[in-house]
Protein backbone atom coordinates (compact mmCIF):
# COMPACT_ATOMS: atom_id res chain seq x y z
CA UNK A 1 0.00 0.00 0.00
CA UNK A 2 1.68 3.25 -1.08
CA UNK A 3 4.76 1.98 -2.54
CA UNK A 4 3.86 4.51 -5.97
CA UNK A 5 2.88 7.68 -3.33
CA UNK A 6 6.03 8.19 -1.99
CA UNK A 7 9.28 9.65 -3.68
CA UNK A 8 12.27 7.10 -4.63
CA UNK A 9 15.00 8.76 -2.56
CA UNK A 10 15.66 6.18 0.19
CA UNK A 11 19.02 5.19 -1.87
CA UNK A 12 17.70 1.12 -1.81
CA UNK A 13 18.29 0.75 -5.27
CA UNK A 14 14.56 0.95 -6.50
CA UNK A 15 14.08 4.12 -7.17
CA UNK A 16 15.87 3.96 -10.52
CA UNK A 17 13.74 2.35 -12.71
CA UNK A 18 11.55 5.56 -12.00
CA UNK A 19 14.09 8.16 -12.10
CA UNK A 20 14.86 7.77 -15.61
CA UNK A 21 13.39 7.56 -18.84
CA UNK A 22 16.57 8.11 -21.46
CA UNK A 23 15.86 4.67 -23.30
CA UNK A 24 18.47 2.83 -20.98
CA UNK A 25 16.10 0.20 -19.31
CA UNK A 26 16.47 -2.43 -21.86
CA UNK A 27 13.28 -4.16 -23.42
CA UNK A 28 10.55 -1.57 -22.06
CA UNK A 29 9.29 0.14 -24.64
CA UNK A 30 9.15 3.56 -25.46
CA UNK A 31 7.47 4.90 -22.44
CA UNK A 32 8.88 2.45 -20.08
CA UNK A 33 5.93 0.35 -19.47
CA UNK A 34 7.33 -3.00 -18.78
CA UNK A 35 4.23 -5.01 -19.63
CA UNK A 36 4.45 -2.98 -23.25
CA UNK A 37 0.55 -3.24 -23.28
CA UNK A 38 -0.70 -0.58 -26.42
CA UNK A 39 3.06 0.05 -27.22
CA UNK A 40 4.40 -2.89 -28.51
CA UNK A 41 4.32 -3.34 -32.65
CA UNK A 42 4.80 -6.97 -32.62
CA UNK A 43 3.17 -10.18 -30.01
CA UNK A 44 3.80 -14.30 -30.13
CA UNK A 45 0.78 -16.15 -28.90
CA UNK A 46 -0.94 -19.26 -29.01
CA UNK A 47 -4.82 -19.74 -29.65
CA UNK A 48 -7.43 -22.40 -29.38
CA UNK A 49 -10.43 -21.64 -31.94
CA UNK A 50 -13.19 -23.19 -32.05
CA UNK A 51 -16.55 -22.62 -34.05
CA UNK A 52 -18.89 -23.65 -31.53
CA UNK A 53 -18.93 -21.84 -27.62
CA UNK A 54 -19.79 -24.95 -26.25
CA UNK A 55 -16.47 -26.46 -27.17
CA UNK A 56 -14.42 -23.61 -26.39
CA UNK A 57 -16.05 -23.20 -22.55
CA UNK A 58 -14.70 -27.07 -22.51
CA UNK A 59 -11.39 -26.33 -23.02
CA UNK A 60 -11.35 -22.99 -21.05
CA UNK A 61 -13.40 -25.04 -18.07
CA UNK A 62 -9.49 -27.91 -18.50
CA UNK A 63 -7.74 -24.92 -18.27
CA UNK A 64 -9.41 -23.30 -15.25
CA UNK A 65 -9.08 -26.65 -13.50
CA UNK A 66 -5.69 -27.24 -13.98
CA UNK A 67 -4.46 -23.46 -13.32
CA UNK A 68 -6.13 -20.57 -13.88
CA UNK A 69 -8.26 -21.26 -11.36
CA UNK A 70 -5.43 -21.05 -8.54
CA UNK A 71 -3.95 -18.16 -10.31
CA UNK A 72 -1.34 -19.92 -11.80
CA UNK A 73 -0.19 -19.62 -15.65
CA UNK A 74 -0.87 -22.14 -17.72
CA UNK A 75 2.69 -23.52 -19.17
CA UNK A 76 2.69 -23.16 -22.63
CA UNK A 77 3.50 -26.78 -23.50
CA UNK A 78 -0.06 -27.30 -21.78
CA UNK A 79 -1.60 -24.95 -23.98
CA UNK A 80 -0.45 -26.26 -26.56
CA UNK A 81 -1.85 -29.90 -25.81
CA UNK A 82 -4.98 -28.35 -25.25
CA UNK A 83 -4.97 -26.42 -29.11
CA UNK A 84 -3.78 -29.42 -30.29
CA UNK A 85 -6.92 -31.30 -28.98
CA UNK A 86 -9.79 -28.68 -29.60
CA UNK A 87 -8.20 -26.22 -31.74
CA UNK A 88 -10.21 -26.15 -35.37
CA UNK A 89 -7.54 -23.75 -37.10
CA UNK A 90 -4.38 -25.56 -39.01
CA UNK A 91 -2.17 -23.54 -35.80
CA UNK A 92 -3.70 -26.26 -33.62
CA UNK A 93 -1.41 -29.24 -35.30
CA UNK A 94 1.15 -26.57 -34.20
CA UNK A 95 0.02 -26.00 -30.59
CA UNK A 96 -2.31 -23.17 -31.27
CA UNK A 97 1.49 -21.23 -32.35
CA UNK A 98 1.04 -18.69 -34.41
CA UNK A 99 4.44 -17.17 -33.85
CA UNK A 100 5.02 -13.27 -34.08
CA UNK A 101 2.74 -11.45 -36.19
CA UNK A 102 2.20 -7.48 -36.30
CA UNK A 103 -0.05 -4.72 -35.08
CA UNK A 104 -2.68 -4.75 -38.01
CA UNK A 105 -2.01 -8.43 -39.12
CA UNK A 106 -5.13 -9.61 -37.15
CA UNK A 107 -8.96 -9.00 -37.17
CA UNK A 108 -10.53 -6.73 -34.66
CA UNK A 109 -11.42 -8.61 -31.54
CA UNK A 110 -8.55 -10.51 -32.05
CA UNK A 111 -5.98 -7.97 -32.00
CA UNK A 112 -7.49 -5.97 -29.47
CA UNK A 113 -7.21 -9.62 -27.01
CA UNK A 114 -3.84 -10.62 -27.82
CA UNK A 115 -2.68 -6.92 -27.92
CA UNK A 116 -3.93 -6.62 -24.24
CA UNK A 117 -3.35 -9.60 -23.17
CA UNK A 118 -0.15 -9.63 -20.37
CA UNK A 119 2.45 -11.93 -21.09
CA UNK A 120 2.36 -15.49 -19.71
CA UNK A 121 -1.61 -14.65 -19.28
CA UNK A 122 -4.45 -16.32 -20.60
CA UNK A 123 -8.01 -14.67 -22.03
CA UNK A 124 -10.73 -15.28 -21.40
CA UNK A 125 -12.70 -17.06 -23.79
CA UNK A 126 -13.97 -14.32 -27.10
CA UNK A 127 -16.09 -13.93 -30.18
CA UNK A 128 -14.17 -13.21 -33.63
CA UNK A 129 -15.83 -13.27 -37.04
CA UNK A 130 -14.03 -16.93 -37.05
CA UNK A 131 -15.37 -18.40 -34.12
CA UNK A 132 -14.33 -18.59 -30.83
CA UNK A 133 -11.17 -17.78 -29.40
CA UNK A 134 -9.17 -18.72 -26.48
CA UNK A 135 -5.32 -16.83 -26.49
CA UNK A 136 -2.17 -17.13 -24.65
CA UNK A 137 0.21 -14.41 -24.82
CA UNK A 138 3.76 -15.20 -24.60
CA UNK A 139 6.02 -11.94 -25.74
CA UNK A 140 6.43 -9.08 -27.05
CA UNK A 141 8.47 -7.07 -29.26
CA UNK A 142 8.75 -3.30 -30.80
Amino acid sequence: MGKDSKPKESGKGKGKQVASDDGSSKGKGKGGKSDGLGTCTYVKARHILCEKQGKINEAYKKLQDGWLSNGDKVPPAEFAKLAAEYSECPSGKKGGDLGWFPRGKMAGPFQDVAFGTPIGATSAPFKSTHGYHIILCEGRKN
